[in-house]
C-alpha cells in the first residue's frame, strides 16, 4: 500500500488551460479533472524517496506530530506553464527539479544537472515564464543545513541550460519567492529573509526596495493583475500591499529612465471613498493595533534620477512644486512635498484650495495651503516641479461607485459651504485685528517696563484694560481656556462652535443640504455678525480712545547712564 506523504506546505496548482484541473502534490503530483471530485496520480514518486528521511516512526529520528509536518521527500512546487499546454515543472524539499511536457507521461529530473545548486536543498517554487514556453526561474534555498546564501536559476530551453541570476553580491537573505511581471519581462521582484528586491534589467542587477516596506522575511509574491499591485505575504504572517506598480514597468520598460532627473508616472483612476470607523473602535488610546492603510487621495508616482545609488535614496532634493488644473485649466490646488532620490509616492487629497480658519495664525511664506472643498469628479491635470525641471499626467477622479452620481448634491453642498466661508472670512478679519492688537500692547507693556512717572502708569493701566478686552472678546468667539484635559476640555457653545458645527453638518451626508443644515448656518452667521460687531464697536470706542492716549502721551524711554570710573 503506498503512503503519501504531504509537506505542511503541500504544493497546489490550478491548470491554466482548464479552470477545473487542479494539481495536488505528495510525494506524486495528484490531477483532478472535475474540480477535486476525483483525483489520478500522473507521477512516479518525483523526490529522492531516501528512506533515511521518511521513515520516522520506525528509527527513532524525528518525533511525529499530529499536523504530519515533519514529513520529508515531498512536493513543495507544482508550476504548469501558461504558454504551452502539458508542460508541469515540480519542486521538491530534497533538491529535485522535475519537468514533463506531455502533461505526466514523462519526467526528467534535474538534479545535479544545474550548476550551483546545492544537493538536497530546498526548493519552494518555481516559475514558469508568460513569455516563453521553455522559460523557468527556480527558486532554492539551503540554510537548513547552515549555508544562507541565496539562490534563483533560470532555464530558457526546457531545462537544456541553466543560468544562477540571483547570488549573494545581488541580495542579502537567503531566497524564498519570485515572480515575474506579467506584462514586462524586465521587472523582476525576489523576497528574501532580509526582505524584497526589485530587478529592472530581467535579473542583471537587483536593488531593495524600502519605501514603506521593512527588512522582513518575504514568503511569497503575486501580483493582481486587474489592478496592478503586487501582493506580498511575510513570515509574520501579514498581508503587504504594493499598489499599483505600472511606474515601475514603465521604469524597466525604458532603459535610461533612472537617469532622468525628473519622471512622472500615468496615475491611477481615484475614487472619493467613503469611509466608516469599525464597531467599537472609536479611540485611537483604545489601544487597539492598526496597520497603516494607504492614503485615502489621489496617488501620484514620480522618479527623480541622477543618484549614484537611488535604492538608498541617500541624495536629498529639495521641496517639489504641484500644481493642479482642472478641466478649464483652472489652477484649483497648489501643494510641496519633500521627496528624496528614486521613487516616490504622494496622494492628493482631491480637494480644492481651501482658506483660514478664524483664528488660526496667517501663514509663513511657503507654507502649504489649506484645504479646500471636494473637487467634483472628473479629469484634472497634475504639474510636479523640482528646480528648473517639470513633468505632468493627468487623473480621472471618480465618485464611490457606491453611492452613483452625487454631482447635484456635491454642488449644492459647496454653494452652501462658500455660503458659510464669507461670513467665516469676516470672523477671520477680524479675529486678526485682535491678535494683532494683542502684540501691540505687549510690546508696549514691554517698553514700559522700567519707566516711570504718572504718564507712564496711566498708560500702564489703560494697556492692562485693552488687554483684558480683547481676551474677553475671543474668549466670547472661541471659549474660555480650561485646564481640563482629555474630552471633556469642553470650552461650551461659543461662535466658533456654531461654525464649525455648521460646517461640518454640511457635508455629513449625502443628500443635499436641508432645514438642517440651513438652521445651523442661520444660526452661525448670526453669531459671526454678533461678534464683529462687538469688534467693531471695540475699535470704534475703546481702541480709538486707547490710541489717542498712546499719541498723546510724550514718554521718554532713555535711562541716563554715568560714566563708568
Amino acid at each position: 500500500k503506498n503512503i503519501y506523504r504531504f509537506n505542511w506546505n503541500a504544493a497546489i496548482a490550478q491548470d491554466p488551460f482548464d479552470k477545473n484541473t487542479i494539481y495536488y502534490g505528495s510525494q506524486h503530483v495528484h490531477k483532478s479533472t472535475n474540480k477535486g471530485v476525483s483525483w489520478e496520480t500522473i507521477s512516479p514518486d518525483l523526490t529522492t524517496n531516501d528512506s533515511a528521511k521518511i521513515d520516522q516512526s520506525t528509527t527513532g529520528g524525528l518525533t511525529l506530530d499530529i499536523t504530519g509536518a515533519e514529513n520529508h521527500c515531498t512536493i513543495l512546487a507544482i508550476e504548469p506553464s501558461t504558454k504551452q499546454a502539458g508542460v508541469i515543472w515540480v519542486g521538491t524539499d530534497d533538491g529535485n527539479v522535475q519537468l514533463t511536457t506531455d502533461g505526466g507521461k514523462t519526467w526528467t529530473n534535474f538534479r545535479g544537472k544545474i550548476p550551483g545548486m546545492p544537493a538536497g536543498c530546498w526548493i519552494p517554487q518555481i516559475k514558469a515564464s508568460r513569455f516563453n514556453a521553455g522559460e523557468a526561474f527556480v527558486v532554492a534555498n539551503d540554510y537548513r543545513r547552515g549555508n544562507f546564501a541565496p539562490y534563483i536559476f533560470r532555464t530558457t530551453d526546457f531545462g537544456k541550460t541553466w543560468t544562477r541570476i540571483v547570488d549573494e553580491k545581488k541580495v542579502t537573505g537567503y531566497t524564498l519567492c519570485m515572480i515575474q511581471d506579467p506584462t514586462e519581462p524586465n521587472l523582476i521582484f525576489v523576497g528574501t529573509e532580509q526582505g524584497l528586491w526589485v530587478s529592472f534589467d530581467n535579473g542583471s542587477s537587483f536593488q531593495q526596495w524600502k519605501n514603506d516596506y521593512p527588512s522582513v522575511s518575504t514568503y511569497d509574491l503575486v501580483i493582481q493583475e486587474r489592478e496592478a499591485d503586487l501582493v506580498i505575504a511575510t513570515f509574520g504572517r501579514a498581508l503587504w500591499i504594493m499598489d499599483d506598480i505600472r511606474p515601475l514597468r514603465k521604469v524597466a520598460a525604458e532603459k535610461g529612465m533612472l537617469a532622468k532627473k525628473l519622471t512622472v508616472f500615468p496615475a491611477p483612476d481615484a475614487y472619493q471613498a467613503q469611509y466608516r470607523a469599525a464597531t467599537g473602535y472609536e479611540w485611537s488610546t483604545m489601544g487597539l493595533y492598526d496597520a497603516p492603510n494607504r492614503s485615502r487621495g489621489a496617488a501620484i508616482s514620480f522618479f527623480i534620477g541622477g543618484a549614484k545609488d537611488t535604492a538608498a535614496k541617500k541624495t536629498r532634493n529639495d521641496s517639489v512644486t504641484v500644481k493642479i488644473y482642472n478641466d478649464k485649466n483652472e489652477n484649483i490646488r497648489n501643494l510641496k512635498w519633500k521627496t528624496e532620490a528614486g521613487f516616490n509616492r504622494e496622494s492628493w487629497s482631491m480637494d480644492e484650495k481651501g482658506y483660514r480658519q478664524p483664528g488660526s495664525p496667517k501663514p509663513r511664506a511657503g507654507a502649504q495651503e489649506p484645504r479646500g472643498f471636494q473637487v467634483l469628479p472628473g479629469r484634472y491635470k497634475i504639474v510636479v516641479s523640482l528646480n528648473k525641471e517639470s513633468d505632468s499626467t493627468f487623473i480621472n477622479v471618480n465618485d464611490d461607485p457606491r453611492f452613483g452620481n452625487r454631482n447635484d448634491i456635491k454642488l449644492a453642498q459647496q454653494k452652501m459651504y462658500d455660503r458659510l466661508r464669507m461670513s467665516g472670512d469676516k470672523l477671520t478679519e477680524g479675529m486678526d485685528q485682535l491678535t494683532e492688537s494683542e502684540e501691540l500692547c505687549s510690546k508696549m507693556m514691554a517698553q514700559l517696563k522700567d519707566v516711570t512717572g504718572k504718564d507712564a502708569d496711566s498708560l500702564r493701566k489703560a494697556t492692562k484694560a485693552m488687554q483684558d478686552s480683547i481676551k474677553a472678546i475671543k474668549e466670547y468667539i472661541s471659549g474660555e481656556p480650561s485646564d481640563k484635559q482629555g474630552i471633556n476640555r469642553d470650552r461650551g457653545q461659543t461662535v466658533m462652535r456654531s461654525y464649525q458645527t455648521a460646517a461640518q453638518y454640511i457635508g455629513s451626508k449625502n443628500v443635499a443640504p436641508g432645514a438642517q443644515e440651513e438652521k445651523l448656518v442661520m444660526m452661525a452667521e448670526e453669531d459671526i455678525n454678533e461678534a464683529v460687531q462687538r469688534i467693531n464697536k471695540f475699535y470704534a470706542n475703546q481702541w480709538k480712545a486707547y490710541r489717542q492716549q498712546v499719541e498723546n502721551t510724550k514718554l521718554n524711554l532713555f535711562k541716563d547712564y554715568k560714566p563708568i570710573d
